[in-house]
């Protein structure tokens, strides 16, 4: 087994993720079977509990495990499916660590850092980087190892302590470190300088470690003169100081890599007898595809936690790949659902109409002097709804927004906008379809209220009310799909895997109502009793509400089916100026005679 430590320093955020994942794909081009396992310094189990705003967003795996963003850039690059111990926290190896020393197995022994929390994670990186991760089921022959955060930090010291040992553990020719560096550029004097790039490299060596390629991150190509002076400061020939300058998109990464002779660098360092591919076709053809496309698609995604991009980081991603698949050019508008809400005095629309045809509730208002008002805002962001090609609703927790939530997703099926709700996204779906066509006025999910009249929405029985962590419905999950349905003509097939991260679900009660009022469930799980497909009976371009995340199984190559059908059928929208939404009376429809008190 081969491995390679990727560290970063200077400053966090400098794209030691989409190196790893670049160094993959040029590795799996030459034909090597590749893993990676990402190291992540704080005290966590998981990223599961944090908020996106903390962390960006919780990539979940098909094991259930809720992992660090950086393994969906290594499973969307290299094409692998990994687990939960492909991520490693401080607060896993801890927890390991203190479980042995309550059984007895040190015997005795003052349990220490060195040697056996070392110990532990090395133990650990030699267990994990056997298992099989791609289509092949074959052992890996090498392993990427992204250690998080920046060498310096407190926190990285032990992990930095473990792979120096680890280094010659596994002894010469089968360990490369790769440091990646920032190389910034003095806006006075229009310089290239390099003394963070040779500080963050003396307080690497006071670790204990040497790199042998140095990815110098920066704003253009590095210049040759500033090339030669890190490789003279640092220790490393000069071929070996890697220019990773900003490009039009992350997928020319590899291939300036490539440019660079970095997988021969690397596989002469791990002395694997591999000849580097010769050319890498689909890849090339893909990043055409992605600099040339002209056909612009608008997307309006609503959600909440807009201020942040990397809160979305799948969702954007996949819609990217199924644009690039479709030759399009992706124009992703962020829409805070807050803004779409229809507040007192806002205009268009008198409270009570407001109450009475969209939700008895709104969002209270977080005052900020650095954003415009929020009649303005209210304003924009109905311009964008009205404007865009296709709307998506992607997951997310919490009351604050869910309003303006249900006020697009009415807006889309009332004005035949290709709609597509994920996780949440499908709950708000449903909750809007009984309180606009069923009348159920007050239906809602137990997450915003806990005791609602109609609870369309409800809490898991079997999930825990006094523990986060790890305890939602995770992994991956069957779906089975009816036959006549939007879901089996963009799957093709009646069986789908997706993986899920959700406490709440459509409540059965309200199933056959909604469904005899137009509203389809044509996805169920195995049992049949979770409703994991939505769609309408009534004609609709493109209608869609699914329970689980496909986002997370959606590849540069192998854009997701729904998402493909979403882009595709987004693009045939003809953009007209739509009435303002506060003036859209209310569907006027009757309450079915059936079921007058449905769910009470």
């Amino acid at each position: 087994m081969k491995y390679i430590l990727v560290s970063g320093g200077v400053v966090s955020g400098l794209g030691k993720g989409i190196t790893s994942s670049s160094i993959g794909v040029l590795l799996k081009a030459a034909g090597i079977h590749v893993t990676s396992i990402k190291i992540d310094p704080y005290l966590n189990t998981d990223a599961g509990t944090m908020s996106p705003y903390e962390h960006g967003e919780v990539f979940v795996l098909d094991d259930g495990g809720e992992a660090d963003l950086d393994l969906g850039n290594y499973e969307r690059f290299m094409n692998v499916n990994l687990t939960r111990d492909h991520n490693i926290t401080t607060g896993k190896i801890y927890s390991q660590v203190i479980e042995k020393e309550r059984r007895g197995d040190y015997l005795g022994k003052t349990v220490q850092v060195v040697p056996h929390v070392t110990d532990a994670l090395q133990d650990w990186i030699e267990r994990v980087a056997q298992i099989p991760v791609d289509d092949s089921k074959s052992k890996p022959e090498v392993c990427l190892i992204e250690l998080g955060g920046t060498v310096g930090d407190i926190e990285s010291m032990v992990f930095l302590e473990a792979l120096r040992q680890f280094r010659f553990r596994v002894g010469a020719g089968n360990f490369c470190h790769i440091h990646v560096s920032l190389v910034p550029v003095v806006h006075s004097v229009g310089q290239q300088k390099t003394k963070p790039t040779q500080h963050g490299i003396m307080t690497l060596r006071s670790t204990g470690h040497s790199p042998d390629i140095i990815c110098c991150r920066s704003t253009k190509p590095l210049v040759r003169e500033i090339q030669r002076k890190i490789a003279l400061s640092c220790m490393v020939p000069a071929s070996n100081v890697i220019s990773v300058h900003d490009c039009k998109n992350i997928y020319h990464v590899p291939l300036l890599l490539r440019k660079q002779r970095v997988p021969e660098i690397v596989l002469n360092a791990l002395k694997l007898n591999k000849m580097p591919a010769e050319s890498m076709p689909k890849w090339n053809a893909m990043v055409y595809r992605e600099d040339n496309a002209t056909k612009e698609v608008r997307i309006a995604v609503v959600g909440k936690y807009t201020g942040l991009s990397d809160s979305y980081l799948s969702v954007i991603k996949a819609l990217k790949h199924a644009a690039n698949s479709a030759k399009l050019k992706l124009n992703i508008q962020w829409v805070e659902s807050m803004d779409l809400e229809q507040h007192q005095h806002s205009g268009g629309v008198s409270p009570s109409d407001a109450k009475a045809s969209f939700s008895p509730l709104t969002t209270p208002e977080r005052p900020s002097p650095s954003r415009p008002p929020k009649a303005e805002r209210h304003k924009s962001s109905w311009d964008i709804i009205r404007n865009c090609h296709g709307i998506l609703i992607p997951g997310g927790f919490g009351a604050r927004g869910v309003q303006g939530k249900i006020l697009a997703v009415q807006h889309a099926r009332l004005n035949n906008i290709p709609f597509f709700g994920i996780c949440l996204g499908m709950q708000v779906s449903v909750i809007e379809f009984a309180r606009n066509v069923l009348h159920l006025e007050d239906a809602n999910s137990t997450e915003f209220d806990q005791h609602p009249e109609n609870p369309v929405v409800i809490f898991m029985p079997e999930g825990s009310k006094t523990h986060m962590g790890g305890t939602m419905r995770l992994g991956s999950r069957q779906t089975n799909i009816e036959k006549e349905s939007l879901g089996f003509k963009i799957y093709g097939k009646t069986e789908v895997h997706e993986r899920h991260r959700h406490r709440y679900e459509v409540n059965p009660k309200y199933v056959k109502a909604l469904e005899d009022s137009g509203l389809r469930f044509t996805g169920k799980s195995i049992d049949g009793k979770r409703m994991e497909i939505t769609e309408l009976k009534s004609p609709h371009p493109f209608f869609i509400g699914v329970q689980y995340h496909p986002e997370f199984k959606s590849r540069p190559m192998y854009p997701h089916p729904i998402f493909l059908s979403f882009i595709k059928a987004s693009s045939k929208r003809e953009v007209k100026r739509l009435p303002n939404p506060a003036n859209i009376k209310k569907l006027q429809l009757d309450v079915h005679p059936k079921y007058p008190n449905v769910g009470k």
